[in-house]
């Protein structure tokens, strides 16, 4: 048999080894994983095909073996895909309750995900593996993301300081030329520049509050895991103050956790409903400083509260000069199913509704530092996907 032929064997599985041979060693290893986990059969006659296998049964050990093998045989990609479609096809959310199954299997933002959803019934000697399985997966994103987080809200930062005494250093050219077009002198082909504007120094006082406000509903969990990672990497920079707010139909402050981030994924419950003018509510406490505070706003925009007063909320915000970024998904997996009349709505207050993932959510933060045009950077993201 050819590659190519080998390829297409296991691409259709069982039903196509009469015209395509039959496979050995490695390869049937692998069939056969794929096999318990997708293959399907023909009912009786012309009636309904069978569900999906169910292949690994509900034995632990079945189950264990079975993800030896997909991490033996796949790159750990492929073995982050399968483990969801085996937590999805075959239910086996409850066998995720066992330590020596989480032993067994590979970490990612989903699984974290569904360990979260899991918190409250998890048995305490589980809870243990399980933090360990998240803190791997946190660690792992925190050294993707931090330093170009750091970087990105610096330069913003000291970008968005202006001073008009700037050293030579430190002159904004583009904005000293635009500011002082009116001196220009056609003799000499030059512009005069009376006024010079500069970047600022920097400092360690709190230039910005940003307060994020994450939608806990089960359908945004790989959001709730990336935001409460970049909210403990936020949090250690002494420039900004940083608070993370959590809700579905209560509200929940994490900002005093944001010093551990697994603490802060574990403060975090999975599931239930939305209201989102509650968290907004709360969250119009937190802003002191509104020309100097960014909201950003992490949710589908299902609303199970009063939604014309949701409206009205982040019509004040804005209208009081905060900074409102509403972000339909915090994830790679680009936009969700989300309530496009509420985005509609917030889009004619001048607040656009966007998905946005980790790889760019730094650049984001930037622009909202120095108060860019969210819609032109929605639109670039879009283009861009």
């Amino acid at each position: 048999m050819d590659e190519r032929s080998r390829r297409w064997r296991l691409v259709l599985g069982g039903p196509a080894e009469e015209s395509l041979g039959e496979l050995s060693g490695n390869e049937a290893a692998m069939d056969a994983a794929l096999a318990a986990l997708y293959d399907s059969g023909p009912g009786d006659g012309d009636g309904p095909r069978r569900q999906r296998s169910a292949g690994l049964g509900a034995s632990a050990p079945q189950v264990a073996r079975w993800l030896g093998d997909i991490r033996e045989y796949f790159p750990s990609t492929v073995v982050q895909i399968m483990q969801s479609d085996a937590i999805e096809r075959l239910n086996l959310t409850s066998l995720l309750l066992e330590p020596e199954m989480l032993d067994a299997v590979e970490p990612d933002v989903h699984l974290v995900g569904t360990l979260l959803s899991l918190n409250r019934v998890m048995p305490d000697q589980t809870k243990d593996v399980a933090r360990q399985v998240v803190r791997k997966v946190v660690d792992d994103l925190e050294r993707r993301i931090a330093d170009k987080t750091k970087a990105a809200v610096t330069g913003a930062l000291n970008r968005a300081t202006r001073v008009n005494r700037p050293r030579h250093a430190d002159i904004d050219w583009n904005r000293t030329i635009r500011a002082n077009l009116k001196h220009y002198q056609p003799e000499y082909r030059t512009v005069v520049p009376e006024r010079l504007i500069g970047y600022g120094r920097r400092t360690t006082a709190v230039q910005r509050d940003v307060i994020l406000c994450v939608d806990q509903s089960g359908s945004m969990a790989a959001s709730v895991v990336y935001s409460g990672v970049f909210a403990t990497v936020l949090a250690s920079m002494r420039s900004l103050r940083t608070s993370l707010v959590v809700f579905d139909t209560a509200v929940v402050d994490l900002t005093d956790q944001l010093h551990d981030p697994v603490e802060v994924l574990f403060g975090t419950q999975l599931g239930g409903g939305t209201d989102i003018n509650r968290a907004i509510a709360y969250c119009q406490e937190l802003v002191t400083r509104p020309r100097d505070s960014i909201f950003v706003l992490i949710s589908d925009l299902y609303e199970g509260g009063v939604r014309a007063e949701m409206l009205r909320r982040v019509a004040a915000l804005v209208e009081a000069g905060v900074q409102v970024v509403v972000l339909l998904a915090l994830s790679d997996e680009g936009a969700p199913a989300y309530d496009h009349d509420n985005a509609a709505a917030l889009a004619s207050l001048g607040v656009p509704a966007f998905a946005c993932t980790p790889d760019a959510f730094p650049e984001l933060m930037a622009a909202a530092i120095e108060r860019r045009d969210l819609r032109a950077f929605a639109a670039q993201l879009t283009s861009r996907s």
